[in-house]
């Protein structure tokens, strides 16, 4: 990558900033803007970033995706979760396998010929949610606590679930059609689900445990306070990988891990955390927008539409909806947690996996029907937040208060930012 182009990224970042808390109550959201700025870096148009910057492509999808499953598993306070997490575990449980079954089911009936285990790759990597996309309806005291916690703790969990079942997927995908027998992969993907996670639940808690002594007994100084918890992702990666364990799964479980056995000093680390893993997650959109749409948008047709407008509709509400019968929840809020649920850069991040999957059959169809539902879902979640708060909010105004009681209020966990 040319250094004209990080000085052009720069300064837009900076010109962006000095205008943020104004876009914050418009329709016009940061990943809108970033997304629509990487186009125009891209080779359609500046040519300032093209597919050749690979190496700079793979070192940020990398580091950004170590560092949101490490961040986003560290805000959950698990304890809190089995007290309070009625919303969100329903969420997890029953609503995000019923998303995957549901993306599987329409896209083996929309693309004719798509093997199973490639549909259930491409229904999974559209499965976890990103609320930081939603930036209006989880910061919003319009909305009532319970709601925006359980989008907010679905969030922060599902693109660390995900990645196991992704991964299975892909070894069950690659062993039925290359030479590798089943067994082969079985064994593989099993020590990568399993290894992978032993290895960062050590590093989280050993690195907890150090952290927090350290800090009490006023060996470190605050800087290395939050640079230190933020080495643990990438020492929990590096040190799955010689075991065969996958660096992904150790960095989340690291995060897990090290949020619950070290919360007196994680929150200096959520602070630098985020605006680390922000400035990466848009430089994420901005590469999002120059390599992935330019490309997907060149074979565009009904059927990736169509798949991608029913992923943020119907494959997403209806298991939402299934998911917390019973509840005590209204329909109108049904369908606002039910489309609230936006694809972002855990989707993004799982698309990069796959295109080293040069084995996959239909991994061009997979890039494609991805990456525009991702970009439909930056448009339209951006543009619908804080109208769609107005006016959820206006509507629970309206109803007894007897039925909004039974949205109770709950602890609230830190939220993702952008």
């Amino acid at each position: 990558m040319q250094p004209v182009t990080f000085a052009v990224i720069a300064v837009f970042v900076l010109v962006y900033g000095l205008i943020s808390r104004r876009l914050e109550k418009t329709i016009i959201s940061a990943p809108i803007v970033f997304v629509l700025f990487g186009i125009l870096l891209s080779d359609k148009i500046t040519g300032l970033i093209t597919s050749g910057d690979h190496v700079f492509i793979e070192i940020v999808a990398n580091l950004t995706l170590i560092l949101v499953l490490f961040i986003d598993a560290s805000r959950i306070d698990l304890k809190l979760l089995r007290k309070e997490g009625d919303l969100p575990l329903v969420l997890l449980s029953i609503g995000l396998p019923l998303t995957i079954i549901f993306g599987i089911g329409i896209a083996l009936v929309l693309f004719t010929g798509l093997p199973l285990w490639e549909a259930a790759i491409l229904a999974t990597i559209l499965a976890p949610t990103d609320a930081a996309l939603a930036q209006a309806v989880i910061n919003s005291e319009r909305v009532p606590v319970c709601i925006r916690q359980a989008l907010n703790v679905e969030s922060g969990l599902n693109d660390g679930i995900c990645l196991p079942i992704l991964l299975l997927f892909i070894s069950l995908a690659v062993s039925s059609e290359a030479g590798q027998s089943a067994a082969y992969w079985v064994s593989f993907t099993s020590k990568q689900l399993i290894l992978g996670p032993v290895v960062g639940i050590l590093v989280g808690y050993i690195g907890a445990k150090l952290i927090t002594i350290a800090v009490e007994k006023e060996w470190m100084s605050c800087d290395f306070e939050k640079l230190s918890g933020l080495a643990l992702p990438l020492i929990a990666f590096y040190f799955a990988e010689p075991f065969d364990g996958n660096g992904f799964m150790a960095a989340f479980f690291a995060g897990l891990v090290f949020g619950n056995f070290a919360r007196k000093v994680a929150k200096p680390v959520h602070e630098f955390g985020e605006a680390e893993g922000s400035l990466l997650i848009l430089l994420t959109f901005i590469l999002f927008g120059a390599i992935m749409v330019p490309k997907a948008l060149e074979q565009l047709n009904v059927q990736t539409v169509i798949y991608a407008i029913l992923s943020l509709t119907m494959i997403r509400i209806l298991p939402v909806a299934i998911s917390v019968a019973g509840k005590g929840i209204l329909t109108s809020t049904k369908l606002f947690m039910g489309w609230f649920g936006p694809r972002g850069a855990a989707s993004i991040l799982y698309v990069l996996i796959i295109l080293k999957e040069d084995m996959l059959t239909h991994g061009e169809l997979i890039f494609n029907v991805s990456v525009i539902t991702v970009l439909f879902s930056v448009i339209l979640h951006g543009i619908s937040s804080v109208p769609g708060v107005k006016a959820y909010s206006l509507y629970l105004e309206g109803e007894s208060s007897e039925i909004t009681e039974k949205m109770k209020n709950v602890s609230e966990m830190p939220t993702r930012v952008l």
